[in-house]
Order: structure tokens, then sequence, then C-alpha cells
């Protein structure tokens, strides 16, 4: 219990920062046609993966029976990020900093979930399926279309 509250308050801490670094960057335009673009959307990419980390941290926190779906979720958004920019998809807006700290975060909590180390509910199949897929659907809802 002690382990998994300590990861849960790192991980949190983690995304606390991220968030902050992320919202800061955002620019709010000056007028109001400015937030009917694209681009103006596209600012908030980096920000909705560092909350999704924020929220699996706190389900690791409290030991909710979802807790393995949101870090899978958070994992496979934060790993497709960098994965459709090396591909050539689009381009990746998240700094270099928030891919390298994601991404060991997505690794970890990936390994997490997936070896259900703190005996919760353990993750299916369908779920782990479930979880990708509404990962790539975010990552290319905030860098696609």
């Amino acid at each position: 219990m002690k382990k998994r509250k300590t990861i849960s308050l790192v991980l949190l801490i983690i995304a606390i920062v991220l968030s902050i670094a992320f919202l800061l960057k955002i620019d709010f335009p000056q007028g109001f046609e400015a937030y009917f673009k694209r681009e103006y959307y596209n600012q908030f990419g980096p920000l909705a993966i560092s909350i999704e980390l924020l929220f699996a941290s706190y389900y690791l926190l409290v030991g909710h029976k979802k807790t393995n779906f949101a870090l899978a979720l958070f994992g496979f958004t934060a790993l497709l990020d960098p994965f459709f920019d090396q591909i050539g998809l689009f381009e990746s807006i998240v700094p270099l900093y928030g891919t390298i700290v994601l991404s060991i975060c997505a690794l970890f909590c990936l390994w997490l979930a997936f070896k259900n180390i703190f005996k919760l509910k353990r993750i299916s199949f369908i779920v782990a399926l479930a979880s990708f897929t509404l990962g790539c659907f975010i990552e290319l809802f905030f860098n696609y279309f």
C-alpha cells in the first residue's frame, strides 16, 4: 500500500508540473474568430496527455477499480504522440522534455497496468484494445482532425 501511494504521488507531481508547463505555453488569442481555428485547439494536446496522467495517478492513489484502464489509456496516448510524429502523420507540438518525461511515465504506467502489480482489477484484452483505440482517437483529434 505504501509503495502504491508513493508511486502515485510521484506520478501526480509529474502530472501537475507538466500540466502547468503545458498550460503556460498555450497562446490565448485576441479576437473571437481565432478561437475557432484548428491551430488554437491543437495547443491543448500536450495538456490533455498530462491531465490523463493526473487522473491515472489519482486513481492509483485511491486504488480505484478503473486504475489499470486509466494507466493504459495514458500510456498508449503518450506513446502514440511521438510514434505518429516519427511516421510523419503529424508534427507533434509536445516539447522534447515533455516527450521524454511522458514516454518514460507511459512505459512505466503500461507496465503497471498490464502486470497488475497492486492487485487492482486486471485489465482484459477488450479493455486494453479500448484504451489503445481511445488513445489513438485522442491523439488524432488534437493533432490531425
